[in-house]
C-alpha cells in the first residue's frame, strides 16, 4: 500500500446536513467584483450557476487553521501529513435554480477517495458531492455538485531553500482554434483575488500571501482561485445567452493561471475554456443549455 493510501486506509467521514442561504448581499458584491449589474435586478431571485458557493461556508475559529490557511483538520479534509491543498475540477446539475435568501439545505459527503502517482509525486483526488433541496420542495435536489480536489503531502522547505517549481513555463499556444462565439477578458490584481477570498471565506494563502505562495508552494506568483476561473467560464452564458438556462457544467482545472495575467474567457459551441490568451487553457469546460422558463 502507498504512503498516502496508508493515511486514507480508514479514513470515512461520515455525511453532513445544514442548512443556509445566500444573500442579496452576497450575489450583488460579485456582481460588483466583475463591474457587472447584480443578476437580481429586475426583481429576479434566483442564483446564477455555481453561486452558491457565496454561501454555505464555513468558520472555523482562527486557531484552528493551519500554516497554509486552510483548517487544520475537518471533516472532508484528508489526514494526510503537511497536506497541501489543490482544486481539480468538478460538475454541476440543476434541475431547478436556488433561490436568494431562502433557506436552503445541503447534504455532503465524500463520493469518492482515490490515489494516483503524477509527476510531482503522490496525489489522493478526494470527491466531495453537495446535495440542495429547497425548504418546503419535493425533497428531489434542486442542484447536485460535486467538487474534486487533490491533496499532497509537502513539507515546508528549511529556511533558506529555495522551494521546488510549482508552474513550470507554459510554451506558447501552437493549435488552431476555432473562432469563439463569445469571449470575455479579466485581469484579476492582488485586490481582485483578496476581494473574492473575503467574499469566499478562503483562509488559503496562496491566493493573498506572496512571500508564502513564492517561498513555501513554489509558485511564481499569487494563483487565481479554481472557483473564479470556473464562475469566468459561466460568465459567458449568462451574458450572452440569457434565453438559455444552464442545466448542466463539467470543469476541469488544468494549470494555474496568476495575478497580473489577462485571462480570456471563451465559447465554441457548447465548449467553454478560460486562460492566458497564447498559452494552454488554466480551464476546459463543458455547458448544457435549454429553453429558458
Amino acid at each position: 500500500m502507498s504512503g498516502l493510501a496508508e493515511y486514507l486506509r480508514d479514513w470515512s467521514p461520515r455525511p453532513v446536513e445544514r442548512s443556509d442561504r445566500v444573500t442579496s448581499w452576497a450575489v450583488d458584491a460579485f456582481a460588483a467584483l466583475l463591474d457587472q449589474p447584480s443578476p437580481l435586478a429586475g426583481g429576479r431571485a434566483e442564483l446564477p450557476p455555481l453561486w452558491h458557493w457565496f454561501g454555505f461556508l464555513d468558520h472555523p475559529a482562527q486557531s484552528e487553521l493551519g500554516a497554509d490557511g486552510h483548517p487544520a483538520d475537518g471533516r472532508f479534509l484528508p489526514p494526510i501529513p503537511h497536506r497541501r491543498r489543490m482544486f481539480a475540477g468538478g460538475r454541476w446539475y440543476q434541475r431547478r435554480p436556488l433561490p436568494v435568501e431562502r433557506p436552503v439545505s445541503c447534504r455532503s459527503a465524500v463520493a469518492s477517495v482515490e490515489v494516483k502517482t503524477g509527476r510531482s509525486g503522490e496525489m489522493a483526488f478526494v470527491t466531495v458531492r453537495n446535495e440542495f433541496v429547497v425548504d418546503g420542495a419535493d425533497g428531489e435536489p434542486s442542484v447536485t455538485e460535486e467538487q474534486d480536489i487533490v491533496y499532497r503531502s509537502q513539507p515546508d522547505p528549511p529556511p533558506g531553500a529555495a522551494p521546488a517549481s510549482r508552474a513550470p513555463a507554459a510554451p506558447a499556444g501552437t493549435e488552431q482554434q476555432q473562432p469563439p462565439e463569445h469571449e470575455l477578458e479579466l485581469t484579476p490584481d492582488p485586490a481582485l483575488l483578496f476581494r473574492f477570498s473575503a467574499l469566499t471565506y478562503n483562509g488559503h494563502r496562496i491566493h493573498y500571501d506572496q512571500p508564502y505562495v513564492t517561498g513555501v508552494e513554489g509558485y511564481p506568483g499569487l494563483v487565481v482561485h479554481g472557483p473564479l476561473l470556473a464562475l469566468l467560464a459561466l460568465e459567458l452564458p449568462r451574458r450572452h445567452r440569457p434565453d438559455r438556462r444552464v442545466t448542466e457544467f463539467r470543469y476541469r482545472l488544468r494549470r494555474p493561471a496568476f495575478a497580473g495575467q489577462t485571462l480570456r474567457a471563451r465559447s465554441v459551441g457548447d465548449e467553454l475554456e478560460v486562460g492566458v490568451p497564447g498559452a494552454p487553457a488554466s480551464l476546459t469546460a463543458s455547458v448544457r443549455l435549454t429553453e429558458e422558463g
